[in-house]
């Protein structure tokens, strides 16, 4: 299996860095193919501007989802964000790693995906009719690949638990692991996060490099979070709305475009 990890942290000696090193030494102690892609090491440029579009036109406005839907359709993407995407083509799996700081991604790793997911690639394909909303939301061009995020997190477990103050963690992941990776088509594994990340030991570390080889370990056989496909009858198209009957009356949240897990697996 070929696995792409994007890694978003400034500090080579970080608690995040020494835990992507030991993913990497699972997954090539198992005959797995690992490439990095350590984005303050790249120096990764974050923001999208007309660098970014070398064939606009000097005085043409720059909407940039019109000059990225141009600028792939006519191979014209700048070398670093092509390296990429062919590195996300070969990817049979896909681990975005980064520390939670105020609660997202860093913006290194946000540049990325604004950068690299580009129209006709990672969105803005297939049909779009009164049956069918484009391939999205598990469908599209990264369909058939595993993506998960491994993250570490200076709150306690508590503070992210469903009563917690921070709000679930799982909630605060769902725009990444829905709306960025289930998006353009990947299956999302459960995410793998680290808590108390300032508090942390030999012993503390040893755990968390223990539970995390067991993730590298199950890879390719872990569950998929069980998210609706768009396409698949649970929506009204094209208002995108769940049919009423899926979900108790008044019921709302993330959690409504969950499958029941017991009845998906």
């Amino acid at each position: 299996m070929n696995v792409l990890i994007v890694f978003a942290h400034p500090e080579p000696k970080s608690l995040s860095a020494s835990l992507r090193d030991v993913a990497v030494q699972e997954l090539e102690a198992a005959g797995h193919t690992v490439r990095i892609s350590d984005l303050h090491a790249m120096r990764w440029k974050s923001e999208i501007d007309r660098a970014d579009f070398p064939s606009l036109a000097p005085d043409e406005r720059l909407i940039p989802v019109a000059a990225s839907k141009h600028a792939f359709s006519g191979d014209t993407l700048t070398d670093d964000v092509k390296a990429e995407i062919e590195k996300l083509l070969w990817a049979d799996t896909l681990i975005l790693q980064f520390p939670l700081w105020w609660f997202a991604m860093p913006a290194i790793l946000k540049g990325w995906v604004d950068r690299v997911f580009a129209y006709g690639f990672a969105y803005g394909v297939g049909e779009h009719s009164d049956k069918r909303w484009g391939d999205r939301y598990g469908e599209g061009t990264l369909v058939g690949r595993r993506a998960m995020l491994v993250v570490t997190a200076g709150g306690w477990e508590e503070h992210y638990a469903p009563r917690g103050i921070n709000g679930p963690i799982d909630d605060l992941l769902f725009p990444i692991n829905h709306g960025i990776l289930y998006y353009p088509g990947y299956d999302v594994l459960p995410p793998f996060v680290t808590y108390s990340t300032d508090r942390f030991d030999d012993a503390r570390f040893e755990a968390a490099a223990e539970s995390l080889r067991d993730r590298m370990r199950t890879l390719e056989t872990t569950y998929p979070i069980p998210y609706r496909r768009q396409n698949g009858g649970d929506y009204h198209i094209p208002a995108m709305q769940l049919r009423s009957e899926l979900s108790e009356p008044g019921a709302s949240g993330f959690a409504l475009h969950l499958k029941d897990a017991a009845a998906s697996s």
